[in-house]
């Protein structure tokens, strides 16, 4: 017996905050176009550099730098399409990126798990892909699935896993695509296909997507950019993610740590639409700081960068997938967690960025802690509260019961009272009270939560022949992978 997936809920808001003004976007493009054709970008892959030479790029063959004329990228960009469809196993979970709404998605891909029974930190592992997959299928704020965690386990393949066990155990889009060896990209793909049905379907409605990680400053990853370049053949959508750190990879200031992310991705973006014109392809800078004091890393820092990000991607006209919003450095759950993913679980939504990240993980998402997807839910559900929007009726001044109650009077014997004091949602984790009276500590009852749903809920199950085919592909993958020096 398999349980009912609940049917996603995006955010949608009548408030939008747009930081930039036009002329300032326009500044920052300007930037960017002036960074890609006088210093260029470093793209360690000749497929890649070939491509821009024979574009009319200024490509460096030795030095493996290729400088990008303003006019090529404007003409590159145009083939990129501003809105495509994310598919779900059901249509009713397939998202549609233009701009219409923010679509929540999990954190990925962390290396330590907090055991949920021993609760000592250990690698992570397939069964907590799995694990993981399963609980978040039945959160319905959560609107597609990262892998969490990395399935330490299975080594090179390790990426395939992670797609594998996400698409076995939710009915929800996946980021299934990572850098892999590139040899082993087409691999990612067939899945990808067997699951949506024929090629056409998966060009349709990809039940995957893709994110490949920029490497600052200015530079693009090997393995990333050619594996890049497979999914852009077979039209996976894919997201370039830019991760400057202010102070170390990028300069000093919030602009300059925008800027340098903002030319990486760009790059990449063009790259792909110069090889296949019309390849879905959208657009994510998360700038840190490097903290002054140790050298390490500050994700979150209160500045609204990621807001500026979106409208960013916006100006060149592709969809958004704004990192690093629900997330914490904290390397515990505590005040840090809750006050840095409480911040930044409107930020997003509120300046219309169509995908909004990271649920679940601490510690620089590094760290998974079960029960955090559960409080980071509750988080986000409150946001969702406030961002949905009042609906003014003259009547809820309820003048009338006010007036029969009159002054040093209450209202709790009135019938208004009973047919209203149950319009507000009430948190589930908050101010619940135990057998002594007391109130439950929401960490240890969010805990209770995740075992409870990953005991109960079972998703509905791909098809057998399905099932055995992906079995198959992960084999083959498997062998392609000893074959690989």
């Amino acid at each position: 017996m398999y349980s009912e997936t609940p049917d996603i809920i995006p955010f949608t808001s009548p408030f939008k905050r747009e930081l930039l003004t036009q002329e300032q976007l326009e500044t920052l493009k300007g930037g960017t176009l002036h960074l890609l054709e006088e210093v260029g970008v470093h793209f360690p892959s000749r497929r890649a550099l070939e491509i821009f030479a024979d574009h009319g790029a200024r490509v460096d063959m030795d030095r493996e730098i290729a400088r990008i004329p303003p006019d090529l990228v404007e003409k590159a960009l145009s083939t990129a399409p501003r809105s495509f469809v994310l598919g779900g196993r059901e249509e009713r979970f397939d998202l549609v990126l233009d701009g219409s709404c923010s679509y929540l998605c999990t954190d990925g891909t962390g290396v330590h798990v907090i055991d949920l029974e021993t609760r000592e930190m250990r690698p992570s592992r397939k069964e907590d892909v799995e694990r993981m997959a399963r609980v978040c299928d039945s959160l319905p704020l959560i609107s597609f699935f990262w892998p969490l965690v990395s399935a330490q386990d299975y080594g090179r393949t390790a990426p395939l896993h992670q797609c594998y066990a996400g698409l076995t155990n939710t009915l929800k889009h996946v980021r299934g695509g990572m850098t892999v060896f590139p040899q082993l990209a087409p691999y990612v793909v067939e899945m990808a296909t067997v699951v949506a049905g024929s090629e056409e379907e998966r060009r349709r409605r990809p039940p995957i997507c893709a994110n490949i990680c920029t490497i600052a400053p200015l530079a693009q990853d090997s393995d990333g950019i050619e594996t890049a370049l497979v999914y852009a053949e077979a039209g996976i959508p894919t997201s370039f993610m830019a991760m400057t750190t202010m102070g170390s990879t990028a300069p000093a200031t919030p602009l300059g740590g925008l800027v340098v992310g903002d030319a990486e991705v760009v790059s990449a973006m063009v790259l792909m639409q110069l090889a296949y014109p019309g390849t879905p392809v959208f657009h994510s800078v998360y700038v840190s700081l490097m903290d002054p004091r140790t050298g390490g890393y500050i994700g979150d820092v209160p500045i609204p960068l990621t807001m500026m990000a979106v409208q960013l991607a916006h100006a060149w006209n592709v969809p958004s997938l704004g990192g690093g919003a629900v997330s914490s450095d904290a390397p515990d759950i505590g005040w840090q967690s809750g006050m840095e993913a409480g911040l930044g679980a409107a930020f997003i939504p509120l300046c219309g960025g169509e995908i909004c990240g990271y649920m679940g993980l601490v510690g620089g998402s590094m760290i998974l802690y079960p029960e955090q997807v559960i409080l980071d839910h509750e988080i986000c559900q409150n946001a969702y509260d406030l961002l949905h929007g009042f609906e003014f009726d003259e009547a809820d001044m309820a003048l009338d019961v006010i007036k029969d109650v009159g002054p040093r009077s209450h209202f709790l014997m009135q019938k208004h009272t009973r047919k209203h004091i149950r319009d507000f949602r009430l948190s589930p984790l908050l101010r619940q009270k135990g057998p002594d009276g007391s109130l439950r500590d929401p960490r240890e009852m969010a805990l209770e939560e995740f075992k409870r749903l990953n005991e109960t809920h079972h998703p509905r199950p791909l098809p057998k022949e399905v099932l055995a085919e992906l079995d198959r592909i992960l084999a083959a993958a498997e062998r392609e992978a000893e074959r690989i020096r």
